[in-house]
């Protein structure tokens, strides 16, 4: 048997061993993965403040990591009393949504020349949106349930940031080799946090806007559509879809009429066209440099093995893919097929302001 094939057999067990370790490990991994991108965030987050500040450079980066973790606890904080105010709200009227339902399949029958839609009430009575809105805060609940593990591995992150440049010293001796996997995992830091910190960026604009549209039209809990929307756009494709859809669709049962819905539509479309197709594009450039055939094919790969948090996570996780494979001889051919236009950094230099320091060595 060649070695060729030895290879390729070898590398088929280790990807099937793969698969069933993020199966098997997704209790563990799901909440660990959220806690890396939260830490990148921070990452960006505390390089802005020392940018900003007088003198910030000389507090430990230690120092600006837990100033950026206070910030997004109060956000966070606030922005959860809000949508626990907006969830109860929601299932208080449930009811005037349902019956509202029924109206509209009153007169979707009307318009069709039927003399009564049994169909479409049955439909609409089947429907209960009490129990919809409980599993939306159960979502909500289990997340917040896991806050606590996120949080603790953020902390042990940047601890062990201010260690890892040292430890990859200890790891590689060989000079040649050590200056190759800090320049990757350099590159794949500075890569992920611009990812990570224009993309949120991006989704809180997206929010915000979305919000202002929501709230001139009158639609019930804008603040709540908002903060959804803003979440969904970090899903690629389909968040910007469900962006638009989800609070049409409220628009839709809560007025008598359809011309709010119809408002709704095309200014939540155009926002997220505007957005998603022009700027952010424009912000991102060639920073991720991932086909778009492979985004799709990672948002159904990931969403089936860790369901709405891989569907989060899809695009930083294949990323992180890309790079490591690029870097070893063996796997860099699948590195070029993920890749938008074949180009993968092998080794790749640090340049600019040096983002990736913060994550290899925390200097």
């Amino acid at each position: 048997m060649s070695s060729r094939v030895v290879d390729m057999a070898a590398l088929g067990g280790l990807g099937v061993l793969f698969f069933y370790v993020l199966v098997a490990g997704k209790e563990l991994l799901v909440p660990l993965s959220i806690a890396l991108m939260l830490w990148f965030l921070l990452n960006a987050l505390a390089r802005l403040m020392v940018r900003y500040s007088p003198g910030g450079a000389k507090l430990p980066h230690l120092v600006w990591m837990g100033a950026a973790l206070v910030a997004v606890g109060f956000v966070s904080v606030f922005v959860f009393d809000l949508l626990a105010e907006s969830l109860s709200g929601v299932s208080a009227a449930a009811p005037r949504y349902q019956e509202n339902i029924l109206r509209l399949a009153d007169r979707g029958a009307a318009f069709f020349g039927l003399e009564k839609a049994p169909n479409f009430s049955s439909i609409a009575e089947g429907i209960d949106l009490k129990w919809a809105v409980r599993g939306v805060a159960g979502f909500v609940t289990t997340i917040v349930g896991n806050m606590g593990m996120i949080l603790l591995y953020v902390i042990f992150l940047s601890l062990e940031q201010e260690s890892f440049g040292r430890k990859l010293d200890a790891l590689f001796p060989n000079a040649e080799r050590r200056t190759n996997v800090r320049a990757m995992l350099e590159g794949m830091g500075r890569r992920i946090i611009d990812y990570v910190w224009i993309k949120t960026l991006v989704s809180l604009s997206t929010g915000v806007i979305s919000f202002a549209i929501l709230k001139a039209v009158g639609v019930d809990y804008a603040v709540f559509w908002g903060f959804v929307i803003f979440l969904l756009n970090f899903i690629p494709t389909i968040g910007s879809l469900l962006g638009v859809v989800f609070p049409s669709l409220l628009a839709l049962v809560q007025f008598p009429t359809v011309g709010p819905f119809v408002a709704v539509v095309v200014l939540l479309a155009v926002t997220q066209f505007a957005i998603g197709n022009v700027i952010e594009p424009k912000l991102m450039g060639g920073k991720l440099n991932l086909s778009p055939l492979v985004v799709i094919l990672s948002l159904v790969l990931w969403g089936k093995l860790w369901g709405v948090p891989g569907m989060f996570l899809c695009v930083p996780l294949t990323v992180i893919a890309m790079l490591v494979m690029g870097n070893f001889e063996r796997t860099r051919p699948l590195a070029i097929l993920l890749s938008a236009d074949g180009e993968v950094p092998f080794g790749e230099e640090v340049v600019g302001d040096k983002a990736g320091e913060n994550v290899a060595g925390g200097e």
